[in-house]
């Protein structure tokens, strides 16, 4: 299967892609810890069926050391006994923020209270940053059909 379009070899993209990933490596090196921007940047793109995406963050997390049996359980997470309290605090956001359009309220006032019981500021701004940006580049490789199951762990390191 190949992409509609491949956007990332398409000139014209350059001047906005080279922000998009600068952005990505930015989040990388933030003050979420690492498991948690995995878990996070996996369920969003589950939501969103990036295949992509959950190829890339299912290689990269089980490369950085993730058990596969939390990798395997992030889809069912409110049913898993796997995660910690401040991981399903994250997931609750990453789920409620990406599901924007399924619920008018967006992210109620109870996630948004475990989430911050669980983080601090300068976390909770990667963590809402972290969930955009996966909305975001979630939404360029679905609306161009961009296959999963060819990416390398680590490639964009």
């Amino acid at each position: 299967m190949d992409a509609r379009l491949d956007y990332v070899a398409e000139a014209s993209a350059g001047p906005v892609l080279k922000h998009v990933m600068a952005a990505g490596r930015a989040l990388k090196d933030s003050a979420l810890p690492a498991a948690v921007r995995e878990l996070v940047a996996l369920r969003v793109s589950q939501i969103n069926g990036c295949a992509a995406c959950i190829d890339m963050h299912t290689k990269d997390a089980a490369a950085a050391g993730e058990d596969q049996v939390r990798l395997n359980l992030v889809a069912a997470w409110p049913e898993a006994t796997v995660f910690t309290e401040a991981e399903r605090a994250a997931l609750a956001l990453a789920e409620q923020g990406t599901r924007i359009a399924d619920a008018a309220t967006g992210v109620d006032d109870g996630v948004w209270q475990r989430a911050i019981r669980h983080y601090d500021e300068q976390q909770l701004t990667a963590l809402v940053l972290l969930v955009s940006f996966m909305n975001m580049t979630n939404r360029m490789n679905v609306i161009t059909r961009r296959p999963g199951g060819g990416y390398e762990a680590g490639r964009f390191h």
